[in-house]
């Protein structure tokens, strides 16, 4: 094979794997670190790097085992209702501030507009923060959905916008209003059943089951 070639093939196995290593998610950096080390252990193979391609695939090797068990793993949601003046609650939204401002631009906390406040658990550990306030007409307006980072693989959103369904027509709502500002909220929307309504405003209807 061409030396061209085959450097290429290592320049490209190296981003890759630098790519991984900028993730804040682990199911994205255990993804991504795979695709990277297994194109190092074909990189290995090619140029008769033996070592290379062993280390690389023993890496491969364990990023599956992680996936597996990722995925495999069962995990308890649950919601904790929090009070609108909650000193942690200000103090987590201090904290995760920058984070915030980067889905959710020009996002300031007022409690007077929560409706609903609670925050996600996952195995009793806060994954995200959930806060929304009602409209008229039985509408729910999201004001913040914010997930951790190492939390963002879509099971919070599925868990709100899907086993909560029940919850919220109890709670007297029709459908849910969420504006997509940023192009990854947007997508984020989409992906859990929101559609589009008009400028940055996404709409899901809540099923009475």
């Amino acid at each position: 094979m061409e030396t061209n070639i085959l450097q290429a093939i290592g320049y490209a196995a190296s981003i890759i794997i630098a790519i991984s290593m900028t993730m804040s998610s682990i199911v994205k950096f255990r993804w991504i670190n795979l695709v990277g080390a297994s194109t190092f252990a074909i990189y290995g193979l090619l140029i008769n790097a033996i070592p290379v391609a062993f280390l690389n695939g023993f890496i491969v090797s364990v990023d599956i085992y992680y996936l597996i068990r990722i995925y495999g793993k069962k995990e308890m949601f649950e919601t904790l209702e929090i009070r609108k003046d909650n000193r942690y609650l200000i103090r987590f939204l201090e904290f995760h501030n920058k984070e915030i401002q980067k889905f959710f631009p020009g996002f300031t906390y007022k409690p007077e507009m929560n409706t609903i406040s609670f925050f996600v658990l996952r195995n009793t550990k806060i994954a995200g923060i959930f806060l929304a306030h009602r409209e008229k007409d039985g509408i729910l307006k999201v004001g913040l959905d914010y997930v951790a980072p190492e939390y963002r693989d879509f099971k919070n959103g599925k868990f709100i916008y899907h086993r909560l369904n029940d919850d919220f027509v109890k709670g007297g709502f029709r459908r849910i209003i969420a504006e997509g500002i940023t192009p990854k909220h947007a997508r984020y929307l989409k992906k859990l059943g929101f559609l589009r309504l008009n400028g940055d405003l996404y709409e899901k209807p809540l099923i009475n089951n």
